[in-house]
């Protein structure tokens, strides 16, 4: 458990969650991490917080782990993108099963851009075509990761999105692959990130470090509680790493 960790574990100390961190007497030197085209800059911290969120979500030995888990910002340009590449890349080097990435952000998609590759079929064709889900889906880097990209007409698809249509096609991925991680949009934009959420098994929060404020926190936390959606934790953007769920009854 890391030193961030414990210190959250301290309720005394939450409000640390949304404050700027003290600069530290001497800049930390950071290392890049190469990552498969585009590079993406992945410094070692952030890599070793996102693993030990991983570890905790999907690879502890409890008989219900969750197998398909939304990310979703509380507001937009919050990192959500990203932080789901990047915790679908370490899931799927820690494990031999199949984990498949769903650009659900049709409001502003960017899944693709994090791997380079193409936004031409994809989930919102998969809504409007009678094609199976494997129609649609992509191989990445890893012969075990795969990507749904949103579709390059990503406007036509976002009624569909809180469609039963949509609910069928996640399930259907749910049949197909061992783990389902799928990019939503902002829970700012609209209900429709909560209506994507009831067909996973649960969601985990994007924050970002200096810009999140509690009270939207707090709003999006009460959001999710009277729907039944339950909240897996978090990850604070820019100052990665997991949040413990009884912060959030403090918020």
């Amino acid at each position: 458990m890391s030193k961030n960790f414990e210190l959250l574990q301290n309720l005394g100390k939450e409000q640390e969650m949304f404050a700027a961190p003290a600069a530290p007497a001497v800049a930390p030197v950071l290392q890049p991490v190469e990552v498969t085209p585009p590079q993406l800059a992945m410094y070692e911290g952030q890599r070793d917080e996102l693993g030990k969120l991983v570890l905790r979500l999907f690879l502890q030995p409890e008989t219900e782990r969750p197998r398909c888990v939304m990310f979703a910002a509380t507001e937009a340009e919050n990192g959500c993108s990203w932080t789901c590449a990047r915790a679908a890349e370490i899931l799927a080097s820690q494990v031999a099963g199949t984990v498949c990435l769903v650009d659900a952000n049709l409001h502003s998609p960017g899944l693709h851009e994090q791997f380079g590759v193409e936004n031409y079929h994809g989930l919102v064709d998969s809504l409007l075509m009678p094609e199976p889900i494997r129609h649609f889906i992509h191989p990445l880097n890893r012969s075990n990761l795969w990507i749904l990209s949103c579709g390059h007409e990503a406007g036509n698809g976002r009624l569909q999105l809180s469609s039963d249509r949509a609910h069928a096609r996640i399930s259907e991925l749910r049949a197909q692959f061992d783990y389902v991680l799928i990019d939503a949009p902002p829970l700012s934009a609209g209900n429709e990130t909560i209506s994507v959420a009831r067909a996973a098994d649960g969601i985990v929060l994007v924050l970002k470090a200096n810009s999140t404020r509690r009270e939207s926190t707090r709003k999006a936390v009460q959001e999710l509680n009277n729907a039944k959606i339950k909240v897996l934790g978090a990850v604070l953007n820019q100052r990665t790493f997991p949040i413990p769920e009884t912060i959030y009854h403090r918020l």
